[in-house]
């Protein structure tokens, strides 16, 4: 009789007990859901310069606008492939002036509103912020209108390059 108690004992403590197991679970996935809605990655599509499509004896066509960034280490250049440079923006106190960039490039949106593409050439020893920023400024431009800010749309549509060396 004492051997049948002990097979018993024996068999009901074979059974696992995931109680506790199950408790962190109803925890956790939930946890891990809702912090994965908050990690985000955003992307922007870059492309490559188009090559020059000007003949060597054809004349630029003057509506034919592109209009090119170059991030140089002393400030900003503006321009169209065409019409050559449109403003130099120097830095101001060592920082490169966003400011005056968005107000140009605004204003370039409003003589050319159906362009949405843009060339940003970058010299080598440029910081990737440095470049970061400036893409955004091509991209958008903050408005305030009624009292809350408002994203406009400028040249979305960018590509990015190697600046070429300064002419003298």
């Amino acid at each position: 009789m004492h051997s049948r108690l002990r097979r018993k004992l024996h068999k009901q403590s074979d059974e696992l007990n995931i109680t506790a197991f199950m408790n962190l679970m109803v925890i956790l996935v939930p946890f891990l859901l809702i912090t994965a809605v908050f990690s985000r990655m955003t992307i922007l599509e870059l492309n490559i310069p188009p090559p020059s499509q000007v003949q060597d004896n054809e004349q630029p066509d003057p509506k034919d606008f592109q209009l090119v960034v170059t991030i140089r280490k002393d400030g900003l250049e503006v321009g169209d492939t065409n019409g050559g440079l449109i403003r130099a923006i120097d830095k101001q106190d060592g920082q490169y002036n966003y400011r005056e960039l968005s107000d140009l490039l605004q204003q370039i949106k409003v003589r050319f509103p159906e362009k949405t593409n843009a060339n940003i050439l970058s010299e080598l020893d440029v910081s990737y912020n440095t470049l970061v920023q400036v893409m955004d400024k091509v991209r958008v431009a903050e408005q305030v209108q009624a009292g809350a800010v408002v994203k406009a749309e400028l040249f979305p549509d960018i590509a990015i390059g190697d600046a070429p060396p300064r002419q003298n």
